[in-house]
């Protein structure tokens, strides 16, 4: 190979180099100011914003919002800020407005316990709050807050009309029902140290469906309502008996945060099924086990008793053994002149 021929080889390969290299630099030169200005961090204040979407009626709790940084050009007067808001107070507000994820919060979005419309933000979606009275020996002697979930027992007596003993009756006609506010108060109540106070109330607002509180509205008027204060670990027991009897169903290809969103609510609704009861009967052996009779029938049986009675006098058959046979299967009135008897068919 000549002189010649070798050094347009090689000024070939010189230029070849050259192309590969200042392509790559005009590649990797492009995306790079793009990653540097994602990675910029606005430069302001921070603000508190939502970590995850937050829909009407939430709660807010330490997990749920944070501090942010914020570009200064766009944070409003309505913002907390940092070093100015205390977060801690805004734990147990209520979200009024919904609020996306990492949406700021606005002072007008939040209520406060005790502010006007913080127990209609509270209620979710379709529920409804009662007030009910209770007492100290009725509302767990001071022990129960907002927030807790309590089973509600009805205590009445059926008086007896035949002139016997009534029948006393406990029944437990609601179960997980959420507490609202007691007397008027809807947080609780705590000393210096932080401890909590227990205080005894007379009234306790619940939060329920519309047909539970009708039933409760007509529950007062039979008797004495009592609250039972249930324990967190119920929670499980009741979620794990609904999703076995169907009525709460998960849809298939449901995310994490969806199926959640279903267990909590179906957590935190009222059960006004599967109740149970207790009579006299069952804690005594000198009170009654049955419902009294009615006046109409007390009164056939003292006439029952009064027409056995002659017959056993009179050495005639008891008037029970002396009654006709029903007549099995389907009969016809026939009517010849004044008198109707009852014939059975195919006889």
């Amino acid at each position: 190979m000549d002189k010649k021929k070798l050094m347009l080889l090689l000024g070939a390969l010189v230029i070849a180099i050259g192309t590969a290299t200042a392509a790559r630099n005009l590649l990797t030169g492009g995306s790079t100011p793009d990653a540097e200005a994602a990675q910029q961090v606005p430069k302001g204040p921070k603000v508190l914003v939502a970590q995850r979407g937050l829909p009407i009626g939430t709660i807010l709790t330490a997990d749920s919002v944070s501090f942010q940084q914020w570009p200064k050009e766009m944070v409003q007067d309505a913002y907390f800020l940092d070093g100015e808001a205390d977060i801690n107070k805004l734990l147990g507000t209520v979200v009024r407005y919904p609020i996306t994820a990492g949406q700021p919060l606005t002072q007008g979005a939040l209520v406060a316990p005790g502010d006007r419309g913080f127990l209609a933000a509270a209620l979710g979606p379709g529920m409804r709050a009662i007030t009910i009275p209770v007492s100290q020996k009725t509302g767990v002697a001071g022990f129960v807050f907002p927030g807790d979930h309590v089973d509600l027992m009805l205590t009445q007596t059926v008086k007896a009309t035949d002139g016997g003993e009534s029948l006393k009756t406990a029944e437990t006609i609601l179960r997980n029902v959420r507490v609202l506010a007691t007397d008027q108060s809807t947080q609780s109540e705590t000393k210096d140290n932080g401890k909590t106070v227990v205080r005894a109330f007379r009234t306790v607002t619940l939060e329920v469906t519309p047909k539970i509180a009708e039933k409760i509205t007509v529950a007062q008027t039979l008797g004495t309502i009592s609250l039972a204060l249930r324990s967190i670990a119920d929670n499980q027991a009741e979620l794990d008996r609904a999703i076995a009897n169907g009525s709460v169903k998960v849809p298939a290809g449901a995310t994490k945060e969806q199926e959640e969103a279903l267990l909590k609510t179906a957590l935190g609704r009222p059960n006004d099924g599967g109740t149970t009861f207790v009579t006299g009967g069952d804690v005594s052996r000198f009170q009654r086990r049955t419902v009294p009779p009615t006046r109409l029938e007390a009164a056939k049986q003292v006439a029952e008793a009064a027409v056995n009675a002659y017959a056993d006098r009179a050495g005639m058959p008891p008037a029970a053994a002396a009654k006709p046979a029903a007549p099995a299967g389907p009969v016809v009135r026939v009517t010849r002149g004044k008198n109707t008897v009852e014939e059975q068919v195919g006889r």
